[in-house]
């Protein structure tokens, strides 16, 4: 989709790598959950394609299916770092929000469904 290109070209690689990064943990929860990315779509209430894309960390998915598929499996995404001195968020801010919050933020394995 030209759109999300678009969008790719736009975004700082430091919020990209962020974006990745929930992807991957939601991926590493829903395999940990036992369920595949059928079933956790229906759960969500989106096309198995959005599941894929959100576990890609594609940047054009709406960031309303990416914090609700975090919350199916018991995952919260937290801005932290804003008041770092150049204003960024990376990755392992992610991570360690999740880390604070007793959710596992780790990307796991990265291969397979």
């Amino acid at each position: 989709m030209a759109q999300g290109k678009r969008i790719s070209s736009d975004i700082d690689p430091g919020a990209l790598a962020s974006i990745r990064a929930l992807g991957a943990a939601a991926r590493a929860a829903r395999t940990r959950a036992g369920e595949g990315q059928a079933t956790a779509a229906a759960r969500l209430g989106v096309h198995v394609q959005t599941v894929a894309r959100i576990e890609a960390g594609e940047p054009g998915v709406a960031i309303g299916h990416v914090l609700g598929m975090l919350a199916l499996y018991g995952l919260v995404a937290a801005v932290a770092g804003a008041d770092a001195a150049d204003g960024t968020l990376s990755a392992n801010d992610v991570n360690d929000a999740n880390d604070a919050n007793g959710a596992s933020g780790s990307p796991g394995p990265t291969s397979g469904p």
